[in-house]
């Protein structure tokens, strides 16, 4: 079974910046894509980041890039987040996603991915 906990969520003023962590367990994930996703209030879940746990290759939503930079620790079997430049419209939950290469969809997909974390809350004050 595989488990995802996110982590490094907080309040955080408009131009600050936060550092999220994704532990991932209970599989080798040497094959998998790990991305991040959001959702803010009353909006639908939206991808943010993604990275191929097998190479460096790393895909970004346009409201992030410059921004936002996705990384990976492979001894610790851990993905970040780190977040700078932080906005107000930014603030949402952010979770945590693994895609196993079951299906075929973008990577921007949220159908592609099979294991998800609890979400971490991400609050930028302006």
């Amino acid at each position: 079974q595989v488990q995802l906990v996110e982590s490094g969520g907080g309040l955080v003023q408009a131009g600050g910046s936060l550092r999220l962590s994704c532990a991932a367990s209970g599989r080798t994930f040497s094959n998998y894509v790990m991305g991040w996703f959001r959702q803010a209030p009353g909006k639908e879940r939206e991808f943010v980041a993604a990275i191929l746990w097998s190479s460096w290759n790393t895909y970004y939503a346009d409201s992030v890039k410059g921004r936002f930079t996705i990384s990976r620790d492979n001894a610790r079997n851990t993905v970040f987040l780190q977040m700078n430049s932080l906005k107000p419209e930014d603030t949402a939950v952010y979770y945590c996603a693994a895609d196993d290469g079951g299906i075929r969809a973008p990577i921007s997909a949220l159908p592609r991915y099979d294991y998800w974390g609890q979400g971490t809350q991400v609050t930028v004050s302006s």
